[in-house]
């Protein structure tokens, strides 16, 4: 029987444990934490955002960095299969907006409790605390053994690495699968933070913490060239912006490293989608006809959040208590543009500790996409987030783990 050590107990671990054991091979699973599951548990807000209910064939849109590697492997174990499994194994699922699918019972909890028990009605044997600092093998014969933190050995047939990348270093994603990666003479493509919220140049945004924009939409502008687009939900921080919307153009930003870094990523923030400047016209003029002798600000509450009104006006040139009967032509459409194209500054984005995934890993070009094999080591395999495979936020990454876990387990 073959022996399978894996390294990790995420996501990407277990579905490779569970994968690996169903083809009747004796796996061992290592991790370095006292519990299974760590970053599981947090993900969605500790509700698990599971997968994506999109049509398969829509899948590897939303995946950002190297797509074509995820074909084989998604094709193997798709999002379909995750949610078949999760309902064959007794967790009952829901699908909320955006095409999100969680657990019904909204506790991540409950998937890593599946998980851990489809491993243990397997065989899997689950050493927790176990941590891996050295990995034996022969460049031609391939994988041999892992060496514990305590000395201890413990051979094998194949490795599966599923370390996790960079991001929550506090679950224990500290990057160190990636130095295990570069032992085995692996490259590693840069690290960096992605899913992960704006730094603004504008003070305002601190005023507004915790203000929710609900359908909006933004544009995120290098120079003259698009960056990202799209409609949805956003948020004002103490630092930036954040939400939905914002977490997903970050996950654009990789080849405008150099732009983020000089300050020349400008965001565009649309109001009102929803009208054409000439519809938003004709409201103003419904508005200011109605209400000649109120104060504009008076007037603006009905068309913003009461919250942000006075900060629009000053980006605006408008002194809050001009009479609406005041407001020149020019005045009118310098509010509608700001209503339509607010113009923000991105200074940079937030750390590793906010990140949701992390850009970067283990170079696909050296991993083959139909089996997750090492093309540098025999017997090495790669899941998760180690590899530098990332998409956006909505189930997409957990989705890739799932996938290339159980393709690596597969064939391990």
């Amino acid at each position: 029987m073959r022996k399978v050590i894996i390294i990790g107990g995420g996501a990407a671990g277990l579905m490779a444990a569970i994968s690996a054991s169903k083809e009747n091979k004796k796996v061992v699973l290592l991790e370095k934490n006292d519990k299974l599951g760590k970053k599981i548990f947090i993900t969605g807000k500790g509700r698990c955002n599971i997968t994506s209910a999109c049509e398969p064939g829509e899948f590897l849109d939303n995946v950002v960095t190297n797509p074509r590697f995820m074909y084989s492997s998604f094709e193997r174990f798709n999002n379909q299969a995750m949610m078949n499994f999760m309902t064959d194994h007794g967790l009952k699922i829901k699908v909320e907006r955006g095409q999100r699918v969680f657990p019904e019972s909204d506790r991540s909890s409950d998937v890593i409790r599946v998980l851990k028990k489809e491993c243990e009605k397997n065989g899997v044997n689950i050493r927790l605390n176990a941590h891996v600092t050295k990995i034996l093998f022969d460049e031609q014969k391939g994988f041999e053994a892992v060496v514990l933190e305590n000395g201890q050995k413990i051979e094998g047939d194949s490795l599966i690495l599923a370390c996790g990348g960079n991001s929550y270093t506090s679950t224990g994603s500290n990057g160190e699968g990636y130095n295990l990666a570069k032992m085995l003479g692996h490259s590693i493509k840069d690290v960096e933070p992605s899913l992960v919220p704006f730094v603004m140049k504008e003070p305002w945004c601190k005023d507004l913490m915790g203000l929710t924009l609900k359908n909006v939409s933004i544009r995120v502008k290098d120079g003259k060239k698009m960056v990202y687009e799209g409609f949805g939900e956003f948020l004002f921080t103490h630092f930036g912006v954040s939400g939905p919307l914002v977490l997903t153009a970050s996950t654009r930003l990789g080849k405008h490293k150099k732009s983020l870094q000089e300050g020349k990523l400008k965001l565009f923030l649309d109001l009102k989608p929803s009208l054409t400047e000439e519809q938003l016209e004709k409201r103003f003029l419904r508005e200011f006809d109605t209400y000649r002798n109120k104060n504009i600000s008076n007037v603006m509450e009905s068309m913003l959040p009461k919250k942000m009104v006075n900060i629009f006006l000053a980006i605006a040139s408008m002194e809050p208590d001009t009479k609406v009967r005041d407001i020149t032509k020019k005045d009118r459409h310098r509010m509608i543009e700001f209503m339509k194209n607010l113009p923000m500054n991105i200074k940079g984005v937030r750390g590793f500790e906010e990140a949701i995934v992390t850009r970067g890993g283990v170079n696909t070009k050296e991993v083959d996409p139909k089996t997750m094999e090492s093309k540098k080591v025999p017997g090495v395999y790669f899941a998760g987030e180690m590899l530098d495979v990332d998409g956006v936020t909505g189930g997409f990454n957990l989705q890739i783990a799932w996938s290339t876990g159980y393709t690596a387990g597969y064939f391990s």
